[in-house]
């Protein structure tokens, strides 16, 4: 399968009291994190070593490598490690379980993708490319975000 032939539907997933996983530590799983944490403050991260930001969240760290007893109970799961075999195998693990899974920067193996995400409030407005242009994506929701901040359009 080719990147352009995915189709991904935009859909909002009701996360209440759902085990949320990330697996990786570096730069990547911090910020995923970090977007993550705009929506809930109750997800796991799992990894050997944590970039210094994970210390500002305030998600569960559990500093070990990984293993397939982690999935256990999990809904949603967010594969960031730097090993790209090993980002594979965790995702036919996730498969394996119906649990659903995205392995951050590379598309094909993702099950959702996270679209530029622009919150105020209880409005939340994504802006997505089919995963193929992340940076189109990016730049318009900083466009939404700049009519929103300088008053063009009104959010109440």
């Amino acid at each position: 399968m080719n990147r352009e032939d995915l189709l991904f539907l935009p859909i909002s997933i009701n996360i209440t009291g759902k085990k949320i996983l990330l697996i990786g530590g570096g730069n990547v799983g911090y910020h995923k994190a970090s977007i993550l944490y705009r929506f809930t403050d109750k997800a796991t991260i799992i990894a050997p070593e944590f970039h210094e930001g994970f210390n500002n969240l305030p998600f569960t760290l559990v500093q070990k490598r990984y293993s397939t007893e982690d999935l256990e109970g999990a809904f949603l799961v967010y594969i960031c490690t730097e090993n790209k075999e090993l980002n594979h195998t965790i995702k036919k693990e996730c498969e394996e379980r119906g649990i659903l899974a995205s392995v951050c920067d590379d598309p094909i193996e993702c099950d959702f993708t996270s679209p530029a995400i622009y919150k105020n409030g209880n409005v939340t407005i994504a802006i997505a490319s089919n995963a193929q242009n992340v940076h189109q994506s990016i730049g318009i929701r900083n466009r939404v975000q700049e009519l929103v901040e300088d008053g063009s359009i009104k959010i109440r």
